[in-house]
């Protein structure tokens, strides 16, 4: 079932919007393993290390990246979140731009109060992050929709790396 947006799109962009839905699994590429980097990633976030953070969420996109042959984006971590009338913002992907390597940024603190993000939580948000690149990068779309295949997607990517992990969480086969 489409969410309410789909509607408003023009029938090519509901093409674009299908297709994505249709994707709903993303198994990890063989050979990658996350889970050191997943393990690095939650130490340097309890540690309020923005660098380590960032070092550590750069090792594990590159690993992701390299393992479906895509080309590389970078990481970024920052501080507090940005947010306005309407919402915190928890991550944004920025593609390629000409000479511009395609981005991710992240943030370690909560707007409001200032408080550090879950590690959970920030990592989902990377892998939800990379599935934008994925779908620009892997699956050709001319558009990156936040589909339940979208989702899917993110939530399959994500489990396997907590497991990986030894984190608990839900394996999905």
């Amino acid at each position: 079932m489409p969410f309410a947006y789909y509607a408003r799109l023009s029938p090519k962009r509901q093409a674009i919007y299908r297709k994505s839905d249709a994707i709903e699994t993303l198994p990890l590429p063989a050979g990658v393993d996350g889970g050191a980097e997943l393990v690095a990633l939650k130490t340097a976030l309890a540690a309020d290390d923005r660098a380590g953070v960032q070092a550590s969420g750069q090792r594990l996109i590159d690993a992701l990246v390299k393992g479906f042959g895509v080309p590389p984006v970078r990481v970024r971590a920052l501080a507090v979140r940005p947010a306005d009338e309407t919402g915190e913002l928890h991550g944004l992907y920025e593609p390629e731009d000409g000479p511009t390597a395609a981005r991710i940024t992240v943030w370690m603190r909560t707007a409001v109060h200032g408080k550090p993000v879950a590690f959970r939580s920030l990592t989902r948000t990377l892998i939800h992050e990379v599935c934008h690149h994925l779908d620009y990068e892997l699956f050709r779309l001319e558009e990156t929709f936040h589909t339940e295949g979208f989702y899917k997607r993110e939530s399959s990517l994500a489990n396997a790396l907590f497991v990986q992990a030894g984190e608990p969480g839900r394996a999905l086969v």
